[in-house]
């Protein structure tokens, strides 16, 4: 009996971190650059977020409550990728959009990481992970939502 269950957690265990390879290989697939240089440029946080696909904790990142005028730039490589004009209050606790300036400078893919399908959003021109796009948005301005991370932005203030 003790053997069939340390036979089942390895295989668990196994499985586990097969997922969380494979989520990591696809990644890698995608960047424009090796992970390795991207660490050179960017902040621990930003690093974890945009080449590991990681996520900040709601209500605790820079800009979820930011009110000011301005635009938001990708962390990695200064592009504008939202404005201020288009940031609303989602209440989710991360910086929620309606739509990019340019969608061209984003890409949709399928992530099915963490045992549920979404979709993903990353910066077009490096692969890099910027959050997810949903389909509870203001109604009356495109019913997207785009959640980005804060790490994955910088702000400038108009």
């Amino acid at each position: 009996m003790k053997r069939s269950i340390l036979a089942i957690v390895l295989i668990s265990a196994f499985v586990w971190v097969g997922c969380q390879d494979s989520n990591a290989q696809a990644n890698a697939k995608r960047l424009s650059k090796p992970a390795a240089e991207w660490k050179k440029v960017l902040n621990p946080n930003a690093y974890h977020i945009m080449v590991e696909s990681g996520t900040e904790a709601p209500f605790a990142n820079a800009y979820y409550n930011n009110h000011e005028k301005g635009v938001y730039v990708s962390a990695a490589t200064g592009e504008v990728l939202f404005t201020s004009d288009d940031k609303y209050d989602s209440g989710t606790g991360w910086p929620s959009f309606v739509k990019p300036v340019d969608a061209k400078k984003i890409k949709i893919v399928v992530d099915n990481s963490d045992g549920m399908t979404r979709d993903e959003v990353i910066e077009a021109s490096t692969g890099l992970h910027l959050g997810h796009v949903f389909d509870d948005g203001p109604a009356s301005r495109g019913g997207k939502r785009y959640c980005m991370n804060s790490g994955a932005l910088k702000f400038i203030k108009k």
